[in-house]
């Protein structure tokens, strides 16, 4: 297939929509840092899995759940728990069943690093902070670097 690229020299104009190219990017940004971490990664053989990843190390599977996910303007990586679609009806938005999925994994392009939550310890949203907070808050927030090891 031939891309055609834009500007930036990112992702294709045409072919492939730039959010799945995203989406393979951090699955394939967070397959080389769980192997790093020692894990051992299985693909599913299908797109419509509730997770992207299966790990395994000391006898133990996990499903993961892989999210490419950019810095907001507010410093923040903001991650609802949730998937959206468009077709002929609007949009539409699913949540996640998080009995299916074990771990989420955020890959965040800006810091080139991967972040790991349970999402069952939070509700329908969590929101990790990359850069302080303009008014300096610092009671109750999360940063990325206490979500880089798999809990």
């Amino acid at each position: 297939m031939v891309a055609f690229f834009r500007g930036n020299g990112k992702f294709p104009r045409k072919g492939i929509h730039h959010t799945k190219q995203k989406g393979d990017l951090g699955v394939l940004k967070a397959q080389v840092d769980l192997h790093q971490q020692g894990f051992q990664i299985l693909n599913p053989l299908t797109e419509h899995a509730p997770f992207d990843l299966v790990i395994y190390k000391d006898n133990h599977f996990r499903r993961v759940q892989v999210k490419y996910k950019s810095v907001d303007k507010t410093g923040a990586l903001s991650i609802r728990f949730s998937s959206f679609w468009s077709d002929k009806n609007g949009t539409h938005e699913r949540f996640a069943n998080k009995n299916e999925i074990d771990l989420y994994c955020i890959y965040c392009p800006e810091t080139d690093e991967c972040y790991y939550f349970d999402p069952k310890k939070y509700n329908r949203s969590i929101n990790l902070r990359v850069r302080a907070a303009k008014n300096n808050q610092d009671k109750f927030v999360k940063l990325v670097s206490d979500f880089r090891g798999i809990p």
